[in-house]
Parts: C-alpha cells; structure tokens; sequence
C-alpha cells in the first residue's frame, strides 16, 4: 500500500530554517506529483507546495519566496526546505500525493510538527 512518512520536524526559533523529508513507498514515485500541506491547532488545513513529476513547483501564498520545496526521485523524496520560519509557520506538515488533497484517495499521515518559537 502507499506509504508516506513525514520527518524532520523539531523546535526552530523565528528566522531559522529547517529541512523536512517525505519518504514514499508502494508506488512508483516518479510517476506521481507530490504535495505538502500543514495545520495548525485551530485551523484549516492549507497548501504548503507542491511539485509536479518533472520538478515545476507551486507555493501557497503564506510560504512563497521563503520555501523552496524539491523531489528527489532516485530516494522517493520529497523535501520542503523552509527558510525565513515564523511563528505562524507553526503547524503539523504532511505531505500527499498529487497536486490537491482531492485528486488521490490516499490516508492523511501522522506528519512531523514543525514549532517556530523562541
């Protein structure tokens, strides 16, 4: 079955920059589009990037111009790199397959929480 874990979450202070990674398994990575998404206590969740199976990228409107999100299609992985980090970055991120959270009926993972604070 597919598989997707989410790491490399942790506790960041306002500015720094983190690097978080979705391993995928049970399909062929490749052939697929990938997503993040991320939620916070209280809140919808929301598009973080995604990344199309040739590497074109999109960005929610809260991350661009401070996250670059990149695949990596020899490791199945997908990495957001998530510079300039704020408080309201805070959330849980998960990532998907796929372009929205719609197109594949896959299971929401536990994801890995990202915590910008000082």
């Amino acid at each position: 079955q597919v598989q997707l874990v989410e790491s490399g979450g942790g506790l960041v202070e306002p500015g720094g920059s983190l690097r978080i990674s979705c391993a995928a398994s049970g399909f062929t990575f490749s052939n697929y589009a990938m997503s993040w998404y991320r939620q916070a206590p209280g809140k919808e969740r929301e598009l973080v990037a995604g990344i199309t199976k040739t590497g074109a990228t999109t960005y929610g409107d809260p991350v661009k111009g401070r996250f670059i999100v990149s695949r990596d299609n020899a490791k199945n992985m997908v990495y957001p790199q998530m510079n300039s980090l704020k408080a309201e970055d805070t959330a849980v991120y998960t990532c998907k397959r796929g372009l929205s959270a719609s197109v594949y009926p896959d299971n929401w993972g536990q994801g890995t929480q990202v915590t910008v604070s000082s």
